[in-house]
């Protein structure tokens, strides 16, 4: 009988997960036919966290990287000390932006949009993250920020927290839609051995402890 109970509560579930679904597929191609991308956009983000959700059971189902990376408290002090993105003026002349570079190594794709934290070429602007976290020992919260912009390689910014400041900070919010996008190189995959252009060979790595 418990077995049994437990198969008829599945199948409510699924089937209540196939009707959220395909309520906003319909709702995703209705949007897109209107001609209003930013709403296709965002309801194809709802549905594949909806998606993703479903998968991993009851509870919240997306964890910010940055608290899986360094805990909550520091991720909040990361996220609300993180410096707004800037253009530096490449050889070639093009304002670029720091990017992704998983995703974006020529100058075109890193070249400033109309849309605020976006590139022309509708790339995040991006910030790779190092946290040296001196507490412990009276010291402070070292978070360097790294900036890639293709053709100019990698520049840093520095910002250190004390545990005040950590603690003040620790509430600020963590968005997935948040400018810039941050990674934290503790935990990123295969972050030693990405391969890089003459000039833009990474000052971090290895020398970030992993994770």
């Amino acid at each position: 009988m418990h077995l049994r109970s437990q198969a008829g509560a599945a199948t409510v579930e699924h089937a209540g997960l196939s009707l959220l679904i395909s309520l906003l597929v319909i709702a995703t191609i209705a949007a897109i036919a209107s001609g209003s991308p930013d709403s296709g956009r965002d309801l194809g983000s709802t549905l594949a966290r909806k998606i993703r959700c479903a998968a991993v059971g009851p509870g919240p189902c997306w964890r910010d990287p940055l608290t899986e990376a360094y805990g909550r408290p520091v991720a909040g002090a990361v996220r609300a000390l993180a410096p707004a993105p800037v253009a530096r003026p490449a050889p070639s002349g093009a304002a670029l932006f720091a990017v992704d570079f998983r995703r974006c190594r020529s100058e075109s794709c890193a070249i400033g949009g109309e849309r605020p934290g976006l590139t022309a070429s509708n790339r995040r602007m991006t910030a790779f993250v190092a946290v040296d976290d001196r507490r412990r020992a009276g010291g402070p919260a070292e978070i360097t920020y790294w900036h890639y912009r293709p053709t100019l390689g990698w520049a840093p910014a520095v910002r250190r927290a004390s545990s005040a400041d950590v603690a003040r900070l620790a509430s600020t919010p963590l968005l997935e839609t948040d400018i810039p996008a941050l990674v934290a190189l503790e935990t990123m995959p295969g972050a030693n051995h990405y391969e890089f252009a003459e000039g833009e060979e990474p000052p971090w790595r290895w020398k970030i402890d992993r994770r």
